[in-house]
């Protein structure tokens, strides 16, 4: 019995698509899946159980990606195909059953995301994302991390737009307040991910606290470890980005900061998340000259520490 899982070319669709995935392997204990994602998302998926192959979708001209995928599954029978990206792949492979979330889908959609894809698969309850770790990814966040046994406070301060990032300064007070003596994580240590083309944006918050062995993960690791790393984390405070529902996805308490994007549709989805937003809606920031592709301000300004403190610190209270 083979699957075919095609889910999204961005960090934060596959991550958020993985619950459907899980559904899945849980529900179809004979099946071996074949998964094809963009090329940054790929490496989450290697753990998956009874995994065949992934298929790394690498952008090219005329659509050739959609063809060289097209070539690649062709020639199997495929016992369900499963099309997050609605393409014209799903309805041309032989297949005994089609779940195909369309372009149409994602305008006439209410709810979060995870909600979406899981009337999409006609699953209830929605089944909440879930990552996969290897013993290998493990084993190397261990060395990571070492034996430090203080809280773990991560921060993630960026994101792929500009407009979508508080500013650096506000994480470093939110983590000096978190950490402080007779804070909820006091003295904790700082660990401050993101990619490695965005290390200028999250450097200052990784020198504020470079002196307390702060733990550098800003493109330093594979996504794999990354997780696995984020998985060990007390609390994760970041951006609406990848990386939030990375943490979310692993198990990591998870604070999500909301600005100019959708928190009804994208904020972190997990048994222990929450989100805040800036004092601004989304449809008032909508209407900011600097809300536009190329940013060079941050619409996240509207935010205060002292609101993100109040979540968290509400956030650590619940924990068991």
């Amino acid at each position: 019995m083979r699957v075919l899982f095609i889910t999204s070319n961005r960090l934060g669709d596959a991550v958020l698509s993985t619950g459907i995935l899980a559904h899945l392997v849980e529900t179809l204990p004979d099946a071996r899946f074949t998964i094809a994602c963009g090329p940054i998302p790929a490496p989450l998926f290697a753990a998956v159980p009874r995994l065949d192959e992934i298929i790394e979708l690498r952008k090219g001209p005329r659509l050739a990606h959609w063809r060289r995928l097209l070539g690649q599954t062709m020639g199997h029978w495929w016992h369900m195909v499963v099309d997050l990206r609605g393409s014209a792949t799903a309805w041309v492979l032989p297949t005994m059953r089609r779940r195909i979330f369309t372009a149409a889908d994602r305008r006439s959609s209410t709810g979060h995301r995870v909600e979406q894809l899981a009337a999409m698969m006609r699953v209830t309850p929605p089944p909440a994302p879930y990552l996969w770790l290897s013993p290998e990814a493990e084993q190397a966040a261990e060395e990571l991390l070492g034996s430090d046994t203080r809280p773990l406070l991560a921060v993630g301060p960026t994101a792929n737009w500009m407009a979508k990032t508080w500013p650096a300064e506000c994480f470093t007070e939110l983590a000096r307040r978190l950490s402080a003596d007779g804070a909820p994580l006091a003295g904790a240590r700082i660990l401050v991910a993101g990619a490695p083309n965005e290390r200028l944006g999250a450097e200052p918050v990784l020198d504020a606290f470079a002196e307390a062995g702060a733990v550098d993960l800003i493109g330093t690791a594979t996504l794999p470890v990354l997780a696995a790393c984020l998985a060990r984390a007390t609390l994760y405070v970041g951006n609406d980005s990848g990386l939030m529902h990375l943490a979310a996805a692993v198990g990591a308490p998870t604070l999500g900061l909301f600005g100019p994007s959708r928190d009804e549709h994208y904020r972190p989805w997990g048994a222990h998340c929450g989100f805040v937003r800036s004092e601004e809606s989304y449809d008032t920031l909508l209407t900011s000259p600097h809300f536009h592709p190329d940013p060079t301000e941050s619409l996240m300004t509207g935010l205060s520490v002292e609101v993100a403190e109040l979540a968290a610190r509400n956030m650590l209270e619940c924990l068991p």
